[in-house]
């Protein structure tokens, strides 16, 4: 920290870009400034800072910035940046699709028509994206339909060609072949255009009469072709949002957070007709709403066709943007802080996508930290524990009045379940239903293999759980003290009141419902409790199918193995006739009758 705080003296009054390194010297941050050492100084103050800022500022060891002309320069510097080092603390697109657009090479005499996912300044003319499940090639496909244009990269020279099969078959007028000219071809395109503008009357109208023509040929397949393309247009015409006005062309930007994640939604319109939209969730973006906001904004247009309009929130830094757009890409963007009419609503919009995606995608996705590894860190800090509980094990009993008595371990390592070192116990030395006694074999069966060399496949624990209150935790601990055993913490966790029993306290520990550290432990409980319910109902149903097939005469082992493993359960055997019976390996037909009879006469 020497390091930053004399770095911090000589930072300039420039706007820039500053970068922030781990102590390895790995980028893990990347932003913009417009005043460097304003900007820089911000994150080594004790003033009050989200717990997001803080989580990237205890990473930070070392800082380097460079200086740039103007605020502009800086906000497309630091996307270069970002796209370059992929910083861990800054905001990363999760979301990268490239949708489909139509190309209309205009810089043609006979223009022709194609699917593309790349926009170029090249003169030529794009529609879409298209997404949501309308197929590129369906409207290319209505377009040779309907006006004839051609699809083809054919040159078209003074020589003519010979005409293709779309001349034949009325899909394409032919201007390779000069079969017409340039102003009538013109026309086709300018209809064309028409269409993908979203007049689909004319090609609505002609695909009926076709669809309607085929159908009295009894050419069913082709009809069934014309009418998915006009339920491929009747979706296309769903997509137009009557209040906004034939001509809206904009991007609507919504931005969501809970102060730790955030979440971008963009909905895209084009002549009115609202064409879909995506969402995005940021990483750590440790900046005010404004800043995260535009630099998504820049990030995403790096990638994406720049509209006339984009319509975002009131916090977003509109100048800065506007100008960004102008200098990097000479255009003219309006950047729109609607606050009220159709615009605001498909603000409103796409704001609850948002907040949706934000709620039901990234918080689920980043609370899985705060679920395991975050959560092992507060109960550490919750139960002072002296270590970290990296492998967790918890133990369970089950039995049915002291009968099939089991015992079941489960282990989680960093706070997720390792299903690998799953173990599971039959009690042998316990008579009647001990609970407190098949606990303490199972422990001291577990705790055994510690300083052997099986200790390899049974790892010491940094925490054992014990189900239950007090009096298991001093059942438990009697076996530790007898045993020797130390460096291994010891909790258990009673289901009334969840409430958490330590060795350090007479009181108990009582964790809010709501905190994660607490479910991380009823879920390892649970799941030992679903380990060994599971063992002792395949080990009481094994041993009561045995007990039954034994009271019939000429039944023994070999045969209830053999019935077992074709029917599976003794309820299956019970209830299967003579037939499937007499043909399960071993048994004949005058045994399988008197199977048969037995369970008739006594169950």
């Amino acid at each position: 920290m020497d390091v930053i705080k004399e770095k911090l003296k000589l930072l300039p009054e420039s706007p820039g870009v500053y970068i922030m390194l781990d102590e390895y010297a790995n980028v893990i941050y990347v932003g913009k400034a417009r005043v460097l050492k304003n900007r820089v100084r911000q994150y080594f103050h004790n003033s009050p800072k989200p717990e997001k800022v803080n989580k990237m500022v205890e990473n930070v060891h070392d800082f380097n910035y460079i200086i740039t002309d103007s605020e502009i320069d800086a906000l497309a510097l630091e996307n270069n940046l970002i796209k370059k080092y992929k910083p861990k603390y800054n905001i990363l697109l999760k979301d990268d699709k490239t949708y489909p657009y139509i190309k209309a090479d205009l810089n043609e005499k006979f223009p022709n028509f194609s699917i593309t996912r790349k926009i170029k300044k090249d003169g030529c003319k794009y529609f879409g994206p298209f997404m949501g499940g309308i197929n590129c090639k369906d409207i290319l496909d209505v377009l040779q339909l309907t006006y004839n244009v051609r699809l083809c990269h054919t040159n078209i020279t003074e020589k003519p060609k010979r005409e293709c099969l779309n001349y034949h078959i009325k899909r394409c007028t032919s201007p390779c072949s000069h079969r017409v000219g340039q102003d009538e071809y013109a026309v086709q395109v300018k209809n064309a255009l028409s269409f993908l503008d979203g007049n689909y009357k004319d090609a609505e109208k002609l695909l009926k009469e076709k669809m309607f023509c085929a159908a009295e040929g009894e050419n069913f397949e082709l009809a069934i072709d014309y009418k998915n393309k006009l339920a491929m247009l009747s979706k296309l015409e769903a997509k137009r949002i009557t209040a906004l006005g034939r001509y809206i062309d904009a991007d609507i930007i919504a931005y969501s957070t809970n102060n730790l994640y955030s979440a971008v939604n963009v909905l895209l319109t084009r002549k009115g007709i609202m064409q879909g939209g995506s969402s995005y969730a940021l990483d750590e973006a440790h900046m005010s709403d404004g800043e995260a906001l535009t630099a998504f904004i820049i990030q995403y247009y790096s990638n994406h066709e720049v509209p006339a309009e984009i319509i975002c929130e009131q916090f977003c830094e509109k100048e800065l943007i506007q100008n960004y757009f102008k200098e990097k890409f000479d255009k003219t963007v309006e950047v729109t802080l609607a606050k009220q009419g159709v615009k605001a609503q498909l603000l409103k919009m796409a704001g609850k996508n948002a907040a949706d995606f934000l709620e039901k995608s990234v918080d689920k996705i980043k609370h899985k930290d705060d679920m395991t590894v975050n959560a092992c860190k507060r109960l550490q800090q919750l139960l002072s524990l002296k270590c970290y509980p990296r492998r967790m094990e918890c133990y369970d009993i089950s039995n049915i009045s002291g009968v099939d008595k089991v015992g079941s371990m489960v282990v989680f390592i960093d706070g997720e379940a390792d299903r690998q070192s799953y173990r599971r116990f039959k009690i042998k030395t316990v008579e009647g239903a001990n609970d407190f006694a098949s606990l303490k074999e199972v422990l001291t069966r577990r705790l055994s293999k510690l300083g052997t060399d099986e200790e390899e496949k049974f790892p010491k624990p940094d925490l054992i759980i014990i189900d239950g209150g007090k009096g298991q935790l001093s059942s438990v601990k009697q076996v530790f003290d007898e045993m020797q055993i130390s460096g291994i913490e010891l909790i258990s966790l009673a289901k009334r009141e969840e409430e958490v029993f330590t060795l350090y306290s007479d009181e108990s520990v009582i964790i809010p419902h709501r905190d994660y550290a607490l479910k991380t432990l009823q879920r390892i409980r649970d799941e030992a409790h679903r380990f060994a319910i599971t063992y002792f109902r395949n080990l009481h149903s094994k041993r009561s199918l045995e007990s039954v097939l034994t009271q019939i005469d000429g039944v023994g082992k070999a045969k209830r193995i053999s019935l077992m493993a074709k029917f599976g359960s003794l309820e299956k055997i019970r209830t299967a006739s003579v037939e499937s019976l007499a043909k399960t390996e071993g048994i004949g037909e005058k045994l399988a009758q008197k199977i048969r009879n037995y369970f008739d006469e006594n169950l």
